[in-house]
């Protein structure tokens, strides 16, 4: 199994670029976080439609979340190039990124959520921007290990765009993981997620 420069040595800068971006995931968003605190929300018409869409954007990018972690596990915590087995389950059936598209939505809900419309547009655009770079890293590693396996699996189930008619495997749902051991795996987003409401909660008070 090649390890990581190795594998990177032979991928375009694009993908390259993937591979740190994949490493310091976490971190990076940060930036993101501190400017929906400190930029100031405009007076808005409706507030409380804005509060509505930023709470079911953020709800549904989470559920998303938990659906996909309950079929993949812990390794998604990972920010190493370790491969488990390929999912091909549950949202894993629809799409390939989930989880991604599930962070995407989380973080377009809090900019929402602030009243930052036009942050939420940017926010859209720098995280799709990212999680492309990340997505060609790993499915040059997927391709690189699995071979065959992947190139049939990325042939039947889009990239990002959820296309029902392209599931793969039975529609039924099949987990390794309960729904206690996804939850405790998905602890440090749900946190997040609290910690993030209470902080614009407080900044509308300051």
């Amino acid at each position: 199994m090649p390890s990581a420069p190795a594998v990177s040595g032979q991928l375009p800068p694009s993908a390259r670029i993937g591979a740190w971006l994949f490493r310091h995931r976490t971190s990076i968003p940060v930036p993101l976080a501190i400017a929906l605190l400190v930029i100031p929300a405009p007076v808005v018409a409706r507030p409380l439609l804005l509060n509505a869409m930023g709470a079911a954007l953020v709800a549904g990018g989470e559920l998303i979340r938990l659906w996909a972690v309950r079929h993949i596990g812990a390794i998604s915590r990972t920010r190493s190039d370790r491969l488990g087995p390929l999912i091909v389950t549950g949202p894993f059936g629809i799409v390939r990124n989930p989880l991604y598209v599930g962070n995407i939505a989380l973080w377009t809900g809090f900019a929402v959520a602030a009243h930052l419309t036009w942050m939420a547009i940017a926010i859209a655009v720098i995280l799709a921007v990212e999680y492309h770079a990340i997505v060609r890293w790993e499915e040059h590693l997927l391709e690189s290990r699995r071979g065959a396996e992947y190139r049939d699996y990325a042939a039947r189930v889009p990239r990002w765009i959820p296309a029902m008619t392209r599931v793969v495997g039975p529609r039924a749902e099949r987990s390794a993981f309960s729904w206690r051991e996804t939850l405790f795996s998905e602890r440090g987003t749900l946190i997040a997620i609290a910690v993030g409401y209470v902080l614009l909660w407080a900044k509308t008070r300051v």
